[in-house]
């Protein structure tokens, strides 16, 4: 077994990540402020011609159902709010961030695909509960960030991880602790304090296992949720995947009933299949 890593190895080696756009960063610095002057921020991401068409993309995808086509930011900020549009933005950059990477063993693809898929979940679940919609989206795309992290900075690490997770076919999350010493949970709060996320993003990312920690906060309980959802309903396609274990003060907490889930899954299915459609081609 090799050396396992601490806390500490994981944040020297932030800097050798791929850095985002940096008018992406501003918006995640600026998540939880009210008043930034739009038409700024409208020009600077239009300058970005890639981000800009993936991000319209989104905005006129059924996920938003608008009835007029938007052909620019500051046309999507109009119809779709402020808010909104900050997190499509993301959700565009974020997506095409990562290179893919040299790790055996480590399916890219399908670590979107089940991202995404927390996300839709996690923005279906939040409208049901009249919870920020936006917050959960953004939360459930960047629940798992910090498997990429690890993948792209430790990539021989993590191989044998993924090896030893098949060996034994226990949770991921055991497996990362036990051959490397950390966990995707640690390089993700790791990540969002090198990145400047908000404390609502830092807080859904550190409790998305532990939604009964305290102060882990009603959005990680979501991001808990969502994500044993999409598990169950396999919507990443991962092979031998288990579905993790759902905290029941969490299930609880969202306070639904299994017919409010039945339609939470079929929404869930058709606003996965659209995401998917604009972020992973």
């Amino acid at each position: 077994m090799s050396n396992t890593l601490s806390y500490d190895d994981v944040v020297r080696t932030l800097d050798d990540l791929p850095s985002l756009p940096v008018v992406v960063m501003e918006l995640l610095n600026s998540i939880d402020q009210d008043d930034v002057d739009i038409s700024v921020l409208a020009k600077k991401v239009s300058h970005d011609q890639a981000l800009t068409a993936k991000t319209l993309r989104l905005a006129n995808s059924s996920l938003y159902g608008l009835q007029v086509k938007v052909t620019t930011i500051q046309q999507a900020i109009t119809f779709l709010g402020f808010q909104t549009t900050r997190n499509l933005i993301t959700a565009a950059a974020i997506t095409g961030c990562f290179a893919e990477g040299h790790c055996p063993g480590f399916d890219h693809k399908a670590f979107w695909r089940h991202s995404i898929a927390t996300a839709a979940c996690a923005k279906v679940l939040a409208r049901q509960l009249r919870f920020n919609q936006d917050y959960a989206f953004t939360a459930g795309l960047l629940h798992d960030i910090g498997r990429l992290v690890l993948v792209s900075c430790f990539p021989n690490q993590y191989s044998e991880t993924i090896a030893y997770r098949e060996q034994h076919d226990c949770y991921l999350l055991e497996a990362e602790r036990t051959v490397l010493g950390v966990d995707h949970v640690d390089a993700g709060l790791a990540l969002a304090e090198h990145w400047n996320f908000s404390d609502t993003m830092r807080l859904a990312i550190g409790g998305h296992h532990d939604p009964e920690a305290p102060g882990a906060g009603f959005l990680a309980a979501i991001i808990h949720v969502a994500d044993a959802i999409v598990h169950a309903l396999d919507l990443a396609q991962v092979q031998d995947d288990l579905v993790p274990p759902v905290s029941t003060v969490a299930w609880t907490a969202l306070g639904l009933d299994e017919e409010v889930y039945l339609q939470l899954f079929r929404e869930t299915e058709l606003q996965y299949e659209e995401i998917s459609m604009v972020l992973l081609t």
